[in-house]
């Protein structure tokens, strides 16, 4: 249903280090960048046929995280949803919500961690227990 998820950067050089540290842990190499005919630099990032991308704003506006999103990572294990809470927080990110682990919900369990990334984009790293 989705073909990719872009979000805004106050700072491209910072994400880029961050994401590149969070996503190497789900096997994303670097990113393809391209800078648009305005000057905007743009970092994709390409996973199992998934691509994230960062943005510096078009509109020359601040980048605001938006309220109320999430955005969802898919994990192999619990292992790798704590590694990427552990490598999201030591690279400038914040730990929120409660420590990676399981969690009972209407979907039964699943293995979640939340953090924000440095621009306060609010991030989940999911392993749904087979």
């Amino acid at each position: 249903m989705l073909n990719h998820i872009m979000i805004g950067s106050n700072d491209i050089e910072r994400s880029k280090t961050f994401y590149n540290a969070v996503l190497g842990v789900l096997g994303a190499g670097e990113p393809m960048a391209h800078v648009n005919d305005t000057g905007q630099t743009r970092l994709f990032y390409n996973a199992n046929g998934d691509t994230f991308s960062i943005s510096e704003p078009i509109n020359g506006e601040p980048a605001l995280p938006s309220n109320g999103s999430t955005i969802g990572f898919l994990c192999d294990s619990l292992e790798q949803v704590t590694k990427l809470h552990d490598v999201a927080v030591a690279n400038g990110g914040t730990s929120i919500e409660d420590p990676p682990g399981p969690r009972e919900g209407s979907m039964g369990v699943m293995n979640l961690c939340y953090f924000t990334d440095p621009d306060g984009h609010k991030i989940c790293g999911i392993h749904r227990p087979g």
